[in-house]
């Protein structure tokens, strides 16, 4: 069971030992799914438990000061890192203060003093302390020095030998290739939440929508896409949706995230649902009228329909050990 803290003092959440891993872990992708069973797999047989120190908000979007797109939300990735079997989570609030900590006193202060760590497990790139100064190397040293070993996960690749990272991801959907971010990730690219009533434009529009608010979170996508939407029945369903902020028809300028489900009909209100995104159709677009909005909702139903009757379904090919790792 995942147990989180939110404090970097305080005594020891692991007490008899644990092995550790550090890192962002946006997107939950295929190179976090490896690092996250390899903790597990060294943990189990040794009667340690296994660990994740993370941060939030992540330190890109701290040092940007402003929000930045990203690829999973806090609760995704809670999700993930119980369904990967970890039981202690460091959820580190990142401030002025984090930052400014050494390299040196992070390890004292976390993941020595905090996480009684045994064993580390890092990228080969990982960086930490003030001013990014900490690396492998300064692990390793001070590891041998405070009783715990330093592991480096080497990277891990696509069937075509491309390194994953979630600056890929992010890249691969920026350009449209869904197909290509889930082979990056392990799993279709997709957003989560439950559903809220809207306005009911869609509706009157003869295209009525499941509404999923986004909250501060800043997706990586926007426009107008070809889903399926997991969570109504024992199949996910077909539809069209829009992820932006509705120009023709919202004066609130808040991203929203409304799937219109073809052939159904129901009440999906308070519903937790994962929006699967298959391929985008256009970016947002002003419209003169709302029948004019009408008439392109049809062209882009009409579209949506289309591809998806001829898709393959990623999902459904995907790496059943990391399917887990983003259920909401």
């Amino acid at each position: 069971m995942l147990k989180v803290y939110r404090d970097a003092a305080g005594p020891c959440l692991a007490p008899a030992g644990s092995v550790l891993a550090i890192g962002a872990f946006d997107g939950l992708h295929r190179g976090h799914a490896a690092l996250l069973a390899r903790v597990r797999e060294r943990a189990a047989p040794r009667g340690l438990i296994p660990a994740v120190v993370t941060f939030e908000p992540l330190p890109r979007a701290f040092f940007a000061h402003a929000p930045l797109p990203r690829l999973s939300s806090l609760r995704e990735k809670l999700q993930g890192f119980a369904d990967a079997g970890i039981e202690r989570l460091l959820l580190l609030r990142f401030n002025a203060a984090l930052a400014a900590m050494s390299a040196e006193d992070f390890v004292h202060n976390v993941i020595v003093a905090r996480m009684g760590t045994k064993e580390l497990w890092v990228g080969a790139d990982f960086r930490f302390g003030h001013k990014r100064r900490g690396d492998v190397e300064l692990l390793r040293r001070l590891g041998a020095a405070r009783g715990f070993e330093v592991c480096v996960l080497e990277s891990v690749t696509t069937e075509d030998g491309e390194r994953v990272s979630a600056s890929r991801v992010r890249h691969a959907l920026a350009q449209n290739g869904f197909a290509h971010a889930a082979k990056l990730l392990g799993r279709p690219f997709s957003i989560g939440g439950r559903v809220v009533r809207g306005n009911r434009m869609g509706h009157d529009l003869g295209y009525p929508t499941a509404n999923v608010r986004l909250g501060r979170r800043v997706p990586p996508v926007s426009g107008i896409f070809a889903v399926r939407v997991h969570g109504v029945g024992a199949r996910p369903l077909p539809g069209v949706a829009s992820l932006g902020v509705r120009p023709t028809v919202n004066r609130v300028r808040e991203p929203l995230l409304e799937a219109h489900l073809f052939d159904f009909d129901g009440d999906l209100y308070g519903r937790r649902i994962e929006v699967e995104f298959v391929a985008k159709l256009r970016d947002e677009e002003k419209f003169p009228d709302l029948d004019a909005l009408r008439a392109q909702m049809d062209r882009d139903a009409s579209q949506a329909r289309e591809i998806l009757s001829r898709h393959s379904g990623l999902r459904a090919a995907q790496n059943p050990e990391s399917s887990s790792l983003l259920r909401a």
